[in-house]
């Protein structure tokens, strides 16, 4: 979905990419940075109350994602490793995300929201894994694991969007729906991916046979 807007920030990118190839900084410590300001605004932004805040400095950072992937293909230094450890280390900006909200809910002052808004956050967090684990199996095995209706950056932009317009509004119960909103999304594009694997699986062993 948000593929074509991924591209134009590439092109947007481009010359801030030049800028800092030409005096030094490496793809890499743009990921780390990134991934680091990610995770030290989730985990003291979202505990302390400051939605709005937190998620539109998250957002930022997130919005900048495709930074190091120009740099990486300008330098000529793209490849296996870039990809790894950019992978991974968005495994771990969306688990403190994820944790931080958790921990909001946990921390406030409405009651008969905490167990609810708290699970709904753990939720997204282990289905969002899953749904990542899912598609980095897939592709270990050989196989295409890239399909379903909630990747990566719709997760994002549904759960950032709802934490800023609860953060303005006060109303936390926005952020509680838009969180059960997306466990449930990226629980079927969870099943989707499965189901996807299944189908190449059964077509592999029906040529094969």
């Amino acid at each position: 979905m948000l593929d074509g807007l991924r591209g134009l920030m590439g092109k947007f990118f481009h010359p801030i990419a030049q800028f800092l190839l030409k005096i030094g900084v490496t793809p890499d410590a743009v990921t780390i940075a990134g991934t680091i300001a990610v995770v030290t605004t989730a985990l003291w932004a979202f505990p302390t109350g400051h939605l709005a805040v937190g998620s539109l400095v998250i957002g930022l950072f997130v919005f900048t994602d495709s930074l190091d992937g120009t740099m990486a293909r300008l330098s000529g230094k793209a490849g296996p490793w870039g990809a790894f450890l950019d992978s991974t280390l968005d495994r771990l900006a969306d688990a403190a995300i994820f944790v931080g909200l958790a921990a909001y809910f946990l921390n406030a002052s409405n009651a008969s929201l905490h167990t609810a808004g708290a699970i709904a956050a753990i939720l997204c967090l282990v289905l969002g894994l899953l749904v990542s684990y899912a598609r980095a199996r897939a592709e270990g095995l050989g196989l295409d694991g890239n399909v379903g209706i909630a990747e990566r950056p719709e997760r994002l932009l549904i759960s950032l969007l709802a934490a800023c317009i609860a953060g303005f509004s006060s109303i936390d119960g926005i952020l509680v729906g838009a969180l059960y909103f997306l466990a449930a999304v990226s629980l079927i594009t969870l099943v989707q991916r499965i189901m996807h694997v299944r189908r190449q699986v059964l077509h592999n062993t029906t040529e094969q046979d």
